[in-house]
């Protein structure tokens, strides 16, 4: 009855028009009739949980029998957060500022919540910045993220706009190492990180590399991005895909630059860096870091307490081999 009952809310608001689209996708990747593969995606939605976005990232249509049951997804990922976050702590990452509060050691870069600073607080901060980042302080996916020039308003008026914007968060902009400049030079490409926690105790469950698309400043899936698996060495291990696209790309579109055999600078840190923010904070068990490398560190950018399920499952990344979910349940056996 609960899969039922979540089929039939997903069912009343799911978008026909993006329904569509992936049915083509689909058919066009796999040469199945339409008819055939719509009924699959219904069956899969009831029996599995997956609709027809991941219906289509995971390659179901080629996924059969048992293999279809080992990926972890979108009800998984909801219940493990729910059982293993904290809930009070849960809000301090979904708050930006509440948690540059709680990692101000790890984030790198200097920042001031807007309601707290003044008018001369927020010039001091300004001084000597060629630019700076303005954040919602509940935004995601790149939404309510600005990159503003300084030399375009005067701090009084820039300040009331951001304020009445709701874009309370002013930060520093963070300058990339060289090395990944060479990818995407437009903004900071960064590393999705996810830890998994046990009794005090933290483990990398996967890495991905996220690349802006072109010159968008912000490197979000949703605002054109891009995204590439990272094996435990830090080496990119296959093209990078592209939502947008629906599709991988060997190379940069902009820059040309080749994914697959990048290797990723400091990237033992940052995992070192993951691995501490998780034990250092234990109510959370589950959490998906976002995590910037520069010239001379990694830093944290934000952490996510729902983290994305999806995108380390794509099965242009992964083949068939199967989903995530025995990985989970070997960890938190209890749980699923």
């Amino acid at each position: 009855m609960y899969k039922l009952k979540t089929l039939l809310r997903r069912i009343s608001r799911m978008s026909l028009g993006r329904l569509k689209s992936n049915l083509e996708q689909v058919h066009d990747q796999s040469g199945r009739a339409r008819v055939l593969l719509l009924a699959d995606m219904l069956w899969c939605a009831l029996r599995y949980g997956v609709g027809y976005l991941d219906y289509n990232v995971f390659g179901f249509a080629f996924v059969r029998g048992k293999k279809r049951g080992t990926y972890f997804t979108m009800n998984h990922n909801q219940r493990l957060s729910l059982a293993v976050n904290d809930r009070a702590v849960r809000r301090e990452f979904i708050d930006k500022i509440c948690f540059n509060k709680r990692f101000n050691w790890a984030l790198g870069r200097q920042w001031i919540d807007l309601r707290e600073a003044g008018a001369s607080g927020f010039a001091e901060f300004l001084g000597g910045k060629g630019d700076f980042f303005a954040k919602k302080i509940d935004g995601c996916g790149g939404n309510g993220i600005e990159k503003i020039s300084t030399a375009d308003e005067g701090p009084t008026a820039l300040r009331e706009r951001l304020l009445q914007n709701g874009q309370y968060l002013a930060e520093e902009t963070l300058r990339q190492h060289p090395e990944l400049d060479v990818l995407n030079p437009a903004g900071v490409n960064t590393l999705r990180l996810c830890t998994v926690q046990k009794d005090g105790k933290a483990k990398l469950a996967y890495a991905l590399l996220r690349v802006g698309g072109g010159t968008s400043a912000v490197d979000n899936i949703s605002a054109g991005g891009m995204y590439c698996p990272v094996d435990e060495n830090g080496r990119v291990t296959a093209d990078a895909f592209c939502d947008k696209l629906f599709g991988t790309v060997a190379a940069h579109p902009v820059t040309g630059a080749v994914f697959k055999g990048f290797s990723v600078p400091l990237f033992a840190q940052a995992v070192e860096l993951v691995i501490k923010a998780a034990e250092a904070t234990p109510e959370m068990g589950y959490v998906g870091w976002d995590v910037a490398i520069t010239p001379n560190a990694p830093v944290l950018v934000e952490g996510n307490a729902v983290p994305s399920y999806d995108m380390s499952q794509n099965y242009r990344h992964i083949g068939l081999r199967g989903g995530n979910l025995p990985f989970f349940r070997e960890f938190f056996g209890e749980i699923f």
